[in-house]
């Protein structure tokens, strides 16, 4: 089955006449993703390598039947064209996109949640299912098809653990990059809730970082929800209190969110936490 993107996935990728939609948009289609359509307001009727460009999501659905968006607009019109997507139907949302302002991204998520609509992101590398659909930026040929499914803040920190796991021949079903921010639309216990009920998902491998506390909130979820094997990785136990660390979200403010105390909170779970990327992929192997 996978999770969030597959076979079945109609992608319609808004901003795909800009550079960066451009580039991902072609090389998702050409990891064999069904990307049926693209939007750029004023730009309706135009195509880029024979994909139909349109000039709202409104015309790009009604015309192709696209379920699922991924979002290459500017920052100050991301939120905008996330309440775009979600108006116009389509019922998951990747929002690669960075800079997004945190009230904008509030205001997005309580919209979205309202009307069941899936957000991930944004600040995100997006959403891969190996051998079947990848949407967003992640360096698909890096993973191969398998049973465990990754969950990651971090985007180089998930391409680095899938590489390790495809050299010891494991593969994923799914990778989601949930994205760095502060606030993002999918949470760690929004993606370990759907490994949790996909078949093809066998064991999970979570990536954290410091900063919040959403690592603890998915050790307590993992503690008393879940039956498949998690193994996690946390990256920062070298970073000194009040310096932001690469993501907007990665700060430790006093004595929370530090790595020991997401480590500790992980391993209360009953979840074994890799010091390395390596020693994560290696306790995942000797458990198949």
């Amino acid at each position: 089955m996978s999770i969030l993107v597959d076979r079945s996935t109609r992608l319609v990728v808004q901003g795909l006449t800009g550079s960066e939609g451009r580039f991902h948009g072609l090389r998702n289609r050409a990891y064999g993703t069904n990307v049926v359509a693209g939007v750029t307001p004023g730009k309706g009727g135009e195509d880029v390598e024979g994909i139909p460009v349109f000039g709202s999501v409104s015309d790009a659905v009604e015309a192709t039947g696209a379920d699922t968006s991924l979002v290459f607009v500017p920052a100050r019109f991301a939120a905008d064209a996330v309440h775009e997507a979600a108006d116009a139907g389509i019922g998951t949302i990747i929002c690669i996109t960075e800079h997004v302002p945190v009230h904008d991204t509030m205001r997005a998520y309580a919209s979205l949640r309202s009307l069941g609509v899936r957000l991930v992101g944004p600040n995100c590398p997006g959403v891969l299912s190996p051998g079947k659909a990848n949407a967003g930026i992640i360096p698909a040929p890096v993973f191969r098809p398998g049973v465990v499914g990754l969950v990651s803040r971090s985007g180089t920190l998930t391409y680095q653990i899938g590489y390790e796991l495809a050299q010891l021949g494991l593969g994923n079903s799914t990778i989601v990059g949930i994205g760095g921010d502060p606030i993002v639309g999918s949470s760690f216990i929004d993606v370990l809730e759907l490994f949790e009920a996909d078949p093809e998902t066998e064991v999970v491998v979570l990536v954290g970082e410091i900063g919040g506390d959403e690592e603890e909130k998915a050790a307590r979820f993992v503690r008393e929800r879940m039956a498949k094997p998690v193994f996690a990785y946390v990256a920062g136990f070298s970073a000194p209190p009040g310096k932001t660390m690469g993501h907007a979200g990665a700060i430790i403010s006093g004595s929370s969110g530090t790595a020991q105390a997401k480590k500790l909170a992980l391993e209360d779970a009953g979840i074994a936490v890799g010091t390395t990327p390596t020693e994560v992929a290696q306790l995942v192997a000797s458990s198949a």
